[in-house]
């Protein structure tokens, strides 16, 4: 766990202050990380993945800042549940769709991830999501959406999206779109056990995950990279935000029968209990991964009739 004590520092995000660990990364390089020094953590595997992936600096809502944002050791955790379709076009906007694996049945999920070494410092996050059709494509075929699952490259909408930073909270909100506030989320990943429990504003119980961690299978680095691409509406316009995730050691359970997953009160859970979710298909476990967050870019979306 990251120390409990520690000393901040104030920075500027777009106008908003912000604080972070003082002689952390971001204090120090402001998204300009030096690789030789984060290849010598010995939490990170290593830095090739990252130096194929150059940055660039752009203008965005949070200021100038560079993309894409580097996460250098996460693990992740993600549940896959079917839902009614009726219950999922409920909540969300008129131009996306849900993507169905079977007419009437779309997927959901609730994913917790860790970000133990990263551009912007240690944090947390959980997120309830919707499984989306492609916004600039039409109906996918059968064998599309088999393909997309098999490579898990997915399109997405997102309900919530709590973290447990200051600084997480004001670049995903502000400078992403995303739906993201602050609040006590402690996950823990490793080989035997996999947990997490995101806190409600009374301190209650929100959402929390209590599972054994799928067996896991090493990957070499840049063998198996999986792309997300989120959509969220910036001052009234549609933007994608696309991130890739280098998988190190994963592993998954189809059908899990094993998994506690507590249902409290609160935002997410409210989210969750909205798409009326009917069974968990799937379980998966990242141990250790990296990540590129690139920023969001305007997008076409088509106007899609409500079904």
């Amino acid at each position: 766990m990251p120390p409990t004590q520690q000393e901040t520092a104030e920075v500027d995000l777009g106008g908003r202050t912000v604080t972070v660990p003082r002689g952390g990364l971001y204090d120090r390089y402001r998204m300009n990380t030096d690789l030789g020094e984060v290849a010598r953590d010995p939490r990170v595997s290593g830095v090739d993945f990252f130096r194929r992936l150059p940055k660039t600096r752009v203008d965005s809502p949070i200021g100038p800042t560079l993309t894409p944002n580097f996460y250098y050791r996460i693990s992740t955790a993600r549940l896959t549940m079917l839902a009614p379709s009726r219950a999922i076009r409920t909540r969300l906007p008129g131009e996306l769709a849900p993507l169905e694996i079977a007419p009437g049945l779309g997927l959901v999920s609730v994913m917790f991830f860790r970000y133990d070494v990263c551009d912007i410092d240690f944090y947390t996050e959980a997120a309830v999501g919707i499984a989306v059709e492609p916004a600039r494509h039409g109906r996918l075929g059968f064998f599309d959406l088999v393909a997309g699952l098999k490579n898990e490259h997915l399109d997405s909408y997102v309900l919530s999206l709590p973290v447990s930073t200051e600084i997480a909270q004001v670049r995903g909100h502000d400078g992403y779109g995303f739906p993201k506030w602050v609040t006590d989320l402690d996950v823990d990943i490793d080989d035997g056990r996999t947990t997490a429990r995101v806190a409600d504003d009374a301190g209650g119980t929100d959402l929390a995950l209590r599972a054994a961690t799928p067996a896991q299978r090493a990957h070499p680095s840049g063998e198996r990279v999986s792309s997300l691409t989120s959509y969220t509406s910036i001052n009234g316009a549609w933007h994608s935000t696309l991130s890739q995730t280098n998988v190190l050691s994963a592993g998954t359970t189809r059908m899990p029968r094993d998994v506690g997953l507590e249902v409290g009160d609160g935002r997410m859970a409210d989210d969750l209990r909205s798409l009326k979710p009917m069974r968990t298909v799937r379980f998966d476990v990242v141990t250790e991964g990296q990540l590129a967050l690139h920023m969001p870019v305007p997008t076409s979306v088509r106007s899609r009739n409500q079904q």
